[in-house]
């Protein structure tokens, strides 16, 4: 059963790929759930340089897991180090996965912290 899940967000994410690509001027911003913790990154895909990244496994995120609560911090914590990269928008890659939950979370969190995606 789960690797068939696992299979198809696979399927999803290479064709979710074939069409983002981030530029200098619109990195990607990509996120990756695993069954314990979330992590996001900003990429600049023409350079191949991650720009800032956040993630539930950080110290300072000592007790953090992954729920919606926590994905929402993640996503402000990407949009702060994304305005301190002087990155203001972006394009979503959410990577093969529903956008619902915390993937939805993350990403409303980070649209309220100043990215435009």
């Amino acid at each position: 059963m789960v690797l068939k899940r696992t299979e198809g967000r696979l399927h999803r994410k290479k064709s979710i790929r074939r069409k983002i690509f981030g530029t200098s001027e619109r990195p990607r911003l990509t996120i990756f759930r695993s069954r314990r913790h979330i992590y996001a990154q900003i990429i600049d895909d023409t350079k191949g340089v991650t720009l800032a990244a956040a993630s539930t496994v950080e110290k300072e995120n000592a007790q953090a897991g992954r729920n919606k609560a926590n994905a929402g911090i993640i996503g402000k914590k990407i949009g702060e180090r994304a305005k301190a990269a002087k990155v203001e928008a972006v394009v979503f890659d959410r990577n093969g996965f529903l956008y619902h939950g915390c993937v939805k979370a993350l990403a409303d969190a980070a649209r309220e912290s100043g990215l435009r995606f």
